[in-house]
């Protein structure tokens, strides 16, 4: 049984959350300078059974197509030429920036931190997409 790992991809930064074995609980896993994501993923499919990538779907909240779509679109198009096995599903991500700055915020992370770790945000963000992506497949 593989884990599912699932992807907030940004320009600058990317969080990245992952399941347990089991698929029962998501976790934030790390935030990674986007430019570094492909071989972090890489070297952590080496080291852990990852069965499928949900990666957020960025889309405005017209429907719109972002900015950072076609981003994402390439990285996908790259994972699967070099990782066929492992599939990728895209996940609606609207929203999950705005409910991962009012859980840190609820959850009173200090304001020093929350400069100082502008990951955080991202992480969280990928925690939420991969906990509704669970929900929605009823795992």
């Amino acid at each position: 049984m593989g884990r599912i790992l699932s992807i907030d991809y940004g320009k600058k930064r990317t969080g990245i959350a992952v399941t347990d074995p089991l698929k029962i609980i998501a976790n934030g896993l790390v935030t990674v300078p986007t430019s570094t994501l492909f071989d972090f993923l890489k070297d952590y499919t080496q080291k852990e059974t990852v069965e499928r990538i949900v990666i957020g779907r960025p889309i405005q909240l017209n429907g719109q197509p972002s900015e950072n779509l076609t981003r994402v679109e390439q990285f996908v198009v790259r994972w699967h030429k070099e990782f066929p096995n492992i599939s990728v599903d895209y996940f609606d991500e609207r929203f999950t920036s705005v409910i991962a700055q009012k859980t840190i915020l609820s959850g009173g992370v200090k304001k020093k931190t929350r400069r100082e770790d502008k990951g955080m945000v991202d992480e969280i963000s990928a925690t939420i997409i991969l906990q509704d992506y669970m929900r929605s497949k009823g795992l």
